[in-house]
Parts: structure tokens; C-alpha cells; sequence
């Protein structure tokens, strides 16, 4: 496998909450949500959550290679669920829970699963792109954060709004008519997005965070094609470094709102041919 795999805090001083890895014809990447500086219900925290799932899963999907991928998350959220069902408030409404992006390559097929925010890039060999989401936060979101996106970001108005968001977010979490995450309840593998594609019409597969896509998704300031061209030709460390300068420009969220000035940016790219 040629695997280029990188990753970034937020901020130095916080831990990164994203989960990435690969084995011989798998990767998964997991983007951790909870709230931020606040009350999660759990002893362990969002990183812990997302790279222990993110591991279980792996071991999943790599060791059993005909189980279904919604079969193998579902098994690894048990595992997880297992480790701290006893000293952690699972009920909680602000519970650690993970987008999960996961690939296996399995009789000349790419299997794929994709559930929550973060973006599947499939590249083919004639040159065409093809990007994998799950819209459905999207769209709760774009519904609930105006008065979030009237503010400039990390002021105190700003920091309030956020909360109140986040607490409607939160209610629509795994419910119909809301969003589908990885979280304590294994029926939620029910509702990823899943899909195959002939291996031989690949030449890359792309995991991203969604602190990665801000490029193409928020910022507009390239498109999948150009996204791309950065990882073939400088990988994806420089892709991150062009998030970041594009939010250096934009601190207080005036051109470009948003919820964090900087979020944990992760991406894995797999060159396929």
C-alpha cells in the first residue's frame, strides 16, 4: 500500500480529536465530537473515543473481510461501549460520538462506508472525482446556525451561540429527521452511506476530516480536482498547511462563518496506481 497519512490539532495545546490509520487494503478515518471544553458524560474524553473505536474497527474490517462494514462499526461501537459502559454516563446527551469514513479492497472491489461529515475522495484513472458525504448534518445544520453565522467567531456572542446550537444539534443526534454518528448505540451503522467501486477504475482514494475539506466545502477557494493535485504532488501536510493559512486570513470568521476558527485536520491519501 502507498499510504500518506497527516494530521493536526486545532490548537497546540489541545489534543486532536480525529483518528486515522490504514492496514493491507483498509483505512479508516474518524473525526470525534463532543463539547468542546464541556461536560461529555465520559472519564476517557472525545480522542480516546474515536481512536478506540477507530482501532476496533480496523481490526474489524481487516480481519473479517467478507463481514459487512455496517456489521463490522456496529461490533466495534459494542467493543467500545463494553471498555466504558461501567464507569462512564452513556446516556448522556453530550456522549463522545465520531464520523467514520472505513475502505477495504476485497475481490476487486473498494468497499466503502461513510457516516456524518467527513469526505470520501475517490479519484478514477480517466481523471474524474467523485466525493462521498453524508449530507444529513449538513442540512440539520444549515436549518439551526444563522444566528451562530451573524456573529464573529470566538467572540462571547458568538461562544453562546454556539452553545445553543450545539444543544439543538445534539437533539436531533441519531433520530429520524435528524443526523446519523457514531456514538454508544451500534444501530446507528444502520444508517451509514455504502457503496463499492471497481478497484481497477481507481488511481486514489482519500480520506478527509472535515477540518481538512474547508478548502473546497467552505472556503471555495479550490475544488476536489485542484485538492488533488496538492496530495500527488506535495501530500496531504500541505494540503492541512493551506487550510490554515486560509483560516490565519479569516480569524474572527467574517468572510468564511464558522463554528472554530481552526478544527482538527486529518487526511489519508492511498494511491491506488
Amino acid at each position: 500500500m502507498n499510504v500518506a497519512l497527516g494530521s493536526q490539532a486545532a490548537d497546540p495545546g489541545r489534543e486532536n480529536e480525529d483518528f486515522a490509520a490504514a492496514a493491507f487494503g483498509a483505512a479508516v478515518l474518524l473525526d470525534g465530537a463532543g463539547v468542546a471544553g464541556g461536560e461529555t458524560g465520559c472519564v476517557h474524553g472525545v480522542a480516546w473515543f474515536s481512536s478506540t473505536l477507530g482501532g476496533a474497527l480496523l481490526s474489524g474490517i481487516a480481519a473479517h473481510p467478507v463481514r459487512p462494514l455496517a456489521d463490522c462499526l456496529a461490533d466495534s461501537i459494542r467493543v467500545v461501549r463494553s471498555l466504558h459502559e461501567d464507569t462512564c454516563d452513556l446516556a448522556y446527551r453530550a456522549s463522545p460520538t465520531s464520523t467514520v469514513l472505513a475502505v477495504r479492497a476485497r475481490a476487486g472491489a473498494l468497499e466503502y462506508l461513510v457516516l456524518g461529515d467527513s469526505t470520501l475522495l475517490l479519484a478514477e484513472t480517466d481523471g474524474s472525482t467523485a466525493a462521498v458525504t453524508d449530507q444529513r448534518l449538513d442540512e440539520v445544520g444549515k436549518r439551526l446556525r444563522g444566528p451562530v453565522d451573524a456573529l464573529p467567531t470566538g467572540s462571547p456572542e458568538h461562544s453562546a451561540a454556539l452553545a445553543e446550537y450545539r444543544d439543538a444539534l445534539t437533539r436531533l443526534r441519531n433520530r429520524p429527521g435528524g443526523f446519523w454518528i457514531a456514538g454508544p448505540d451500534p444501530h446507528a451503522a444502520e444508517h451509514a452511506l455504502m457503496g463499492s467501486v471497481p478497484l481497477d477504475s481507481l488511481a486514489s482514494v482519500t480520506l478527509l476530516s472535515d477540518g481538512a475539506t474547508r478548502l473546497v466545502d467552505r472556503f471555495e477557494l479550490a475544488d476536489w480536482k485542484e485538492t488533488l493535485a496538492v496530495l500527488n504532488s506535495s501530500g496531504p501536510d500541505q494540503l492541512i498547511r493551506l487550510v490554515r493559512e486560509a483560516e490565519a486570513g479569516d480569524p474572527q470568521g467574517r468572510r468564511w462563518p464558522r463554528g472554530k476558527a481552526q478544527d482538527d485536520a486529518t487526511v489519508l491519501h492511498w494511491v491506488l496506481s
